[in-house]
């Protein structure tokens, strides 16, 4: 293609599309018309020689072309922003900026209520999407899925990625105040379940692939034991709810697990078993690390939720800490 006839403005159009899958949002993304959009992506299907997208009903569904081009036109868009916006002092209270954030509906508890407040003081015109996208075996596909800022509990972070460890949480066993069986066992709040009554009793678990095994039954079958689940579901606020109207158990970060027993009734106790505690990060695209409201963002994320961390243990290295280590060496 020859570079010096291509009109690079396309490229902000063809970004809207890949990010609005629709060409009247995409125009509203872009200040342009519909028509003009429409417009600019036959120039784009002429200049690069695929169609780049097909419709599914009212939505437009990238080619594999297309969908390829997604990440880098993003990251060197957002270079340019960031080169032209030059180098003076952030001020939330100026940012106007949009930020999709993926995450488990742990969050929903544990950061979004004060993350809003926190906002709502100091940048009262950013606007956030919460949504569940990432998963931590696809977070490598942040950027096609128009992420901003992923949660993940993982220990292990795609080497494209970049993130900073947040806090470990150890895992909790909740069960419905006054559950029977327990009480017959004379187990209270806090109190050890001994694992052959653990194993005896019925659980649900949390799969959002809707499995009925989990990390739990892992560490239990390393020891020879297993259990039964009864249900599996794909929030933590299905958990925890059918917890507190039902017989069944189910395994919790220790930190979601105080934060809503009294609201719901439930009794926390430690897993009967070893269990490697959670590690929640704060993750993000490469292009995205110098952009000064992202960074912003991203900080006061990680420093609303450093202090649940519960675990006597270092964090690793951030990715981060590890590039830069890598690229001093080169």
């Amino acid at each position: 293609m020859n570079l010096a006839a291509f009109d690079l403005n396309l490229l902000k159009v063809l970004d809207a599309l890949l990010i609005e899958g629709s060409t009247t949002r995409a125009a509203s993304h872009v200040g342009l018309s519909q028509p003009a959009v429409s417009a600019a992506l036959g120039r784009l299907r002429t200049a690069l020689d695929d169609p780049l997208f097909v419709r599914e009903g009212a939505a437009l569904r990238p080619t594999e072309f297309a969908t390829e081009l997604r990440e880098p036109i993003r990251a060197h868009l957002s270079g340019l922003e960031q080169t032209l916006a030059g180098a003076g002092p952030f001020d939330p209270a100026e940012c106007d900026a949009s930020f999709r954030i993926s995450g488990s509906d742990y969050f929903s508890v544990m950061l979004l209520p004060a993350l809003m407040q926190r906002l709502a003081k100091l940048a009262p015109n950013v606007r956030l999407s919460f949504v569940d996208l990432i998963q931590p075996r696809n977070l490598q596909e942040m950027g096609r899925m128009d992420v901003d800022i992923a949660l993940p509990c993982t220990h292990e972070i795609p080497s494209k990625i970049v993130a900073e460890p947040m806090f470990w949480s150890a895992w909790q066993v909740v069960a419905r105040v006054d559950h029977p069986r327990l009480m017959r066992s004379g187990i209270g709040e806090g109190d050890g379940i001994p694992i052959d009554l653990y194993c005896d009793m019925d659980h649900v678990v949390f799969s959002s692939e809707g499995r009925h095994a989990s990390y739990e039954d892992q560490m239990l079958s390393t020891l020879g034991r297993s259990r039964h689940v009864a249900l599996s579901v794909g929030s933590f606020r299905d958990l925890y709810e059918t917890v507190a109207g039902s017989d069944l158990l189910a395994v919790l970060p220790g930190t979601l697990a105080r934060a809503v027993a009294g609201r719901f009734r439930l009794t926390a106790h430690p897993v009967p078993f070893p269990m490697e505690p959670a590690l929640l990060w704060v993750a993000w695209n490469r292009w995205q690390t110098d952009d000064p409201a992202h960074r912003w963002l991203r900080e006061e994320i990680a420093n609303l939720m450093r202090h649940l961390n519960d675990v006597d243990r270092p964090l690793p290295k951030s990715t981060k800490d590890c590039n830069a280590s890598v690229k001093a060496a080169e």
